[in-house]
């Protein structure tokens, strides 16, 4: 019963054995292979249109650069309250970046359009003592396991466009809220108005693959210029790019998601079935918020379960009580039926 996060699943078989097969072959470093190139030509494929795509390590790794590629001096980047670039990164995007992160309101982990209007005013072109507006980023999915519609998106790239601001997509879950939307790759980024994506998928069956896809190669003709000075370029690139034809064939990513994203719906409608307990929000990708008895957290806890204890938000309207506890779950593409079952069937017995 792991539902700590999806950090904690292995990677898929599929993935295991292609990098198994590569790792007994030769070839050129440093993002040069032909494997590496084919798999930045599949990603073309995949948003429908040229782009320029960039191999990383890490999610924060991910999130840093490309803010960094877009950054402007004294600029501000507006996200989330509860965003992971400015909660959950150490200030990495700020540090590479040399922008400030600058927290916008929204219940349910999703910003506000007319809280992001109120904070870009407050910051214009010629605020030299206070900085200026430079950018957006936001979260898809969110922290909170809620996702942006396409309309939401839209409402967001509208408000990027009317100040001239470029628009960053944090994509560590991108593949749970496209399975949860039903929708294309391209629909949910470029045709909407996102500039840049960090493209994520070590939390849906990885090992360590993660990407950064410009939309408009132009936007990158410096970029590989940073990415080597932060660090970020791997002499044996084909080890990430390996992973990713694995995890991209054959939609191999979107049925991972699926299956994390079930997984997460069965929490949710067991939650919603019992006496016991309740979710404290409405979630639809991979993440559960559920309010429990402290009683049955501690039990499922003593038979092995493993779940994250939650910070109440400050706009929570539901009421956590004093002999109750909130938790965070997330699924993944390991996680099993019975996993799921058993949980519930502790929190029944409590």
């Amino acid at each position: 019963m792991f539902f700590a996060s999806d950090n904690w699943a292995g990677a898929h078989p599929a993935i295991n054995e292609r990098l198994s097969r590569e790792s007994t072959r030769f070839a050129s470093a440093y993002g040069s292979s032909a494997l590496d190139l084919s798999i930045e030509k599949r990603f073309n494929e995949i948003f429908e249109r040229e782009v320029a795509v960039f191999f990383v390590a890490t999610g924060t790794a991910a999130n840093s650069l490309s803010l960094a590629s877009i950054a402007r001096p004294g600029g501000l980047t507006f996200c989330h309250s509860e965003a992971h670039v400015i909660e959950d990164e150490c200030g990495a995007p700020d540090f590479f970046s040399g922008m400030r992160m600058v927290a916008v309101e929204g219940p349910n982990g999703k910003m506000l359009p007319e809280n992001l209007i109120e904070r870009i005013s407050r910051y214009p072109q010629d605020a030299v003592h206070h900085g200026r507006a430079a950018a957006i980023t936001m979260t898809q999915a969110t922290e909170a396991g809620t996702v942006y519609t396409l309309d939401e998106i839209d409402a967001i790239a509208k408000i990027a466009r009317e100040n001239g601001l470029p628009l960053h997509m944090d994509g560590a879950r991108f593949a749970n809220a496209l399975a949860a939307l039903g929708t294309t790759p391209a629909e949910m980024t470029w045709k909407r108005g996102v500039d840049v994506l960090s493209f994520g998928g070590t939390k849906n069956g990885c090992w360590c693959a993660e990407a950064i896809v410009f939309f408009d190669p132009a936007l990158a003709k410096d970029f590989a210029f940073l990415r080597k000075r932060t660090a970020q370029l791997f002499s044996k690139s084909r080890f990430i790019a390996a992973q990713f034809e694995a995890y991209l064939q054959d939609d191999l990513w979107l049925g991972l998601a699926s299956h994390a994203n079930a997984m997460a719906n069965r929490l949710r409608a067991g939650f919603a079935s019992l006496n016991s307990a309740r979710l404290a929000w409405p979630t639809t990708a991979n993440e559960v918020f559920a309010i429990l008895p402290k009683a049955a957290a501690e039990a499922a806890t003593e038979k092995g379960a493993k779940f994250y204890d939650w910070l109440v938000p400050r706009d929570m309207p539901e009421k956590v009580g004093k002999d109750e506890v909130l938790i965070r779950m997330v699924t993944s593409f390991a996680t099993t039926e019975s996993d799921v079952d058993e949980f519930l069937s502790i929190c029944a017995s409590v």
